[in-house]
């Protein structure tokens, strides 16, 4: 027997669908709608499948305005259609908005039969229309919402797409009488491409890009998560055992080694203490011992771990400097300048290239509010790593930057163990693409809890104790003990 579709219509077959309503196999969901489900509400029915209820009763319809963008009800069930007459039809879960108006345009799409579509730009002018009503009523989107729509469009296609948009949009405007509307499309768009000034513009990530500091909004709400997240938790206050010279330079050799082993800089034990203690880099090793050097002294000065941005331009400037002196030994990386090109790891791409400043400008917002060094070091450190503003060494800038915090308020620093990577980057994929904050900020204050437990004025017995904690084998062949 063949299977019935969903939802059935009178116009099909009306005395098949009178037997079929007396066989009770199909049931009357509102006029001229019938369904073969028995199973689910009217409404859940309908919203599946209302495109093709509305090109099946009213063909020839356009999905216009808000819906045009949208491509969904609003959160009252309003679904908007530019038609032959207004009327609002009132559907289980959705109430169909007829607007009069003209009719489609050749290049208006065919999103199922019988039901259009507004073209992009007609729909850009649609939402500039004057509406009487409010919210998710209303007739148009909010000015903001068009102009993140236009700002993502430069983002990803560039200025020329944005301009070709106008172009477009100014032939529609004269064949639907919405010059007024193309007028204020115009002035937007001129804003957001900085040829014309920025104060009409509403939305904080077109103002950002009028002002030349585009920004990655995905990345930001990101941030905004994990902040939210930090914001909840309470952190113990460890301070630093590590207080005499040499008990800040036994931690910091050990910090700098993992650091770097993480990133795939590797070297015995020995011959990174004899890189750091000779300034002799190892033979056909000049850009990986200048790795471990330069981190070395960078986590080693107390006083520029001491430092931490207090304005977003600080930020830019510190990650730059530190970044320059540990990839000073490798030219083609651009050390202290930001990456020129775009990076990714496996299946994580980064910010794109022309969005890092104003991506980690952005941040800063949600950084200056953390009070705990901790909270302000687990943000920091992702920002850094999720952003990858270089070309090579985020990871260890990152942890740079995490630990600039911790010693900034005089708290301990944190190292990665070798075993601990796993862990480590585990995390912060999960926090990447899952958005799921817990095993990075468990992750984080497990080792922080652990580093807190290693200091002393001997290295010997600081390596010691690391090896009882298995911290030099790969997480494979064992687990770190706490």
């Amino acid at each position: 027997m063949l299977k019935l579709p969903e939802v059935i219509f009178p116009e099909q077959n009306s005395k098949w669908i009178s037997n079929l309503m007396k066989k009770g196999k199909i049931r009357k969901v509102a006029p001229r709608i019938y369904t073969s489900n028995f199973d689910e509400e009217d409404s859940e029915i309908v919203k599946r499948n209302i495109w093709q209820i509305i090109g099946k009763l009213y063909s020839g319809a356009l999905l216009s305005h808000r819906s045009a963008l949208e491509f969904k009800p609003t959160s009252t069930g309003n679904i908007f259609i530019t038609y032959s007459y207004t009327k609002t039809i009132k559907l289980p879960g959705v109430n169909i908005r007829f607007l009069e108006g003209k009719d489609r345009l050749p290049n208006d799409n065919l999103l199922t039969e019988g039901l259009y579509v507004s073209q992009l730009e007609r729909a850009l002018l649609e939402n500039l229309q004057v509406s009487r009503q409010t919210g998710p009523d209303s007739k148009t989107l909010p000015l903001p919402t068009i102009e993140e729509k236009l700002e993502e469009i430069i983002r990803i296609k560039g200025d020329v797409a944005l301009n070709e948009i106008r172009d477009k949009a100014k032939t529609i405007a004269a064949a639907t009488d919405m010059e007024v509307e193309f007028q204020k499309l115009s002035k937007i768009i001129s804003s957001i491409l900085g040829t014309k000034p920025a104060k009409i513009l509403t939305s904080p990530q077109s103002v950002a890009r009028a002002k030349g500091l585009p920004y990655d909004p995905d990345r930001i709400n990101l941030f905004h998560i994990l902040f939210s997240a930090l914001q909840q938790l309470t952190f113990p206050d460890l301070r630093d055992q590590n207080v005499s010279k040499q008990a800040i330079r036994n931690f910091a050799f050990f910090e700098a080694y993992f650091s770097n082993y993480i990133e795939g800089t590797i070297f015995e034990i020995d011959e990174a203490k004899q890189i750091i203690q000779t300034g002799i880099p190892m033979p056909n090793r000049s850009g990986d011992s200048h790795d471990i050097t330069g981190t070395y002294k960078i986590v080693s000065d107390i006083v520029e771990m001491s430092l931490v941005p207090e304005r977003p331009q600080e930020l830019l400037d510190i990650i730059s400097y530190r970044h320059g002196t540990i990839m000073g030994g490798r030219p083609d990386k651009l050390p202290g300048s930001f990456k020129d090109k775009n990076n990714r790891a496996g299946e994580t791409f980064f910010v794109d290239h022309t969005l890092v400043k104003g991506t980690l400008i952005k941040s800063f917002d949600y950084y200056r509010n953390l009070e705990h060094p901790l909270a302000k070091a687990m943000y920091i450190m992702f920002v850094v790593s999720e952003v990858h503003p270089f070309l090579d060494g985020n990871g260890r800038v990152a942890r740079i930057m995490m630990n600039a915090e911790l010693i900034h308020k005089g708290h301990s620093k944190i190292m990665i163990p070798t075993v601990y990577r796993d862990d480590y980057m585990g995390a912060l994929r999960r926090l990447t693409r899952q958005r799921d904050t817990l095993p990075y900020t468990k992750m984080m204050s497990r080792i922080h809890h652990f580093s807190h437990s290693i200091y002393g004025e001997d290295i010997d017995a600081m390596e010691s104790k690391l090896r009882q904690c298995n911290a030099f084998k790969n997480q494979d062949e064992s687990r770190l003990i706490f």
